[in-house]
């Protein structure tokens, strides 16, 4: 059996706030809404991929989610990684630093973390080698 992964869920606080940031820091936008009652799932997604992202909103939740000390992430590529670095940081979405990992001498990845607004890191890696 082949598995084909088709999308990642995070919780989200406020979708406008949420769906905002997604679309100046990825250009991606809203593909399908699911509206229930007690909660909604907004799929997020570009032309570069048919991967989406879920945003889940819990109606009833008024506190941020506690998202606990591990480390996982979403992560991205990106062609021009100082580029993506340079517009984020006009628009105000305050990205990290820009890393070249190469700990043996030759390079890994070169990429830089963007925080979206309920804290969840995102990973913007620079095309190349495995991270196309």
């Amino acid at each position: 059996m082949t598995a084909k992964a088709i999308h990642s869920c995070i919780r989200v606080l406020d979708e406008a706030r949420s769906v905002a940031f997604y679309r100046a820091a990825f250009g991606l936008t809203v593909a399908e809404k699911l509206d229930f009652p007690d909660f909604a799932l907004i799929y997020l997604s570009n032309p570069e991929s048919a991967f989406e992202l879920e945003l889940t909103v819990n109606k009833s939740t008024t506190e941020p989610y506690d998202l606990g000390n591990g480390y996982g992430h979403f992560a991205v590529s990106v062609a021009d990684l100082a580029e993506d670095h340079a517009r984020m940081d006009k628009a105000g979405l305050n990205p990290g630093k820009i890393v070249d990992f190469a700990p043996a001498g030759t390079r890994v990845a070169k990429f830089f973390f963007v925080t979206d607004p309920d804290g969840y890191k995102i990973e913007v890696i620079e095309r190349g080698g495995r991270f196309l």
